[in-house]
């Protein structure tokens, strides 16, 4: 995961993370909106990147707790977002120690980060999400297939290992859905997403 952060770390450039910034939430997240809460709630988003999706949710009216443990990225979203309903954190998966000790959360958001897990630290993953969700609370997860991005390793990202894994953590999924990628040019390179909806149950 370090070589990971690293990569975003010198990608983080402002070309970078001026199309990251533009894509549209709502679209991003189509395949599982509807599921969201429709009233204030607190709401965790892991790997906030520039912090897009967190004032997507801020201005739903959430409490939003916004990781993110690249500090270019970081410090470029709370330029971008500076937000009274969001709080920014250094901290990172699998752990999540501080976020962890934040919560509870009634929906934590895992966007565009699963993929850079390998399978040795997928399991702590997800115990540390179900962790940050109260009972009926929703864990939401996008697992990316194809290539990634030079410098920013992925693995393979199996859905059926991914609810699997979350069911022994008391998650059990609410929705499976497939959707194209939101970004032509990784439409181009042949990625598309699996979304996984997980809801706490123990």
């Amino acid at each position: 995961m370090r070589a990971v952060l690293d990569g975003y770390e010198a990608a983080a450039r402002p070309e970078l993370i001026a199309r990251f910034d533009a894509l549209r939430p709502g679209e991003i997240y189509a395949p599982v909106i509807d599921l969201f809460p429709a009233a204030a709630a607190r709401v965790a988003d892991i790997g906030a990147g520039t912090g897009r999706d967190a004032a997507w949710f801020a201005a739903r009216g959430h409490q939003v707790l916004a990781v993110e443990p690249v500090r270019a990225l970081r410090e470029a979203a709370m330029r971008l977002h500076d937000a009274p309903q969001i709080e920014w954190l250094d901290d990172r998966l699998p752990e999540l120690e501080a976020a962890q000790a934040r919560g509870p959360f009634e929906l934590v958001t895992v966007s565009a980060v699963w993929q850079h897990l390998d399978d040795d630290a997928r399991p702590l993953a997800m115990a540390s999400l179900a962790a940050m969700a109260p009972p009926g609370g929703l864990v939401v997860l996008s697992l990316r297939h194809g290539p990634g991005a030079a410098g920013r390793q992925v693995f393979p990202a199996s859905p059926d290992d991914a609810i699997g894994t979350a069911r022994g953590c008391g998650l059990e999924l609410v929705r499976r859905s497939q959707a194209a990628s939101v970004q032509a040019s990784n439409r181009a390179s042949g990625v598309h997403w699996t979304w996984l909806a997980l809801q706490r149950v123990r």
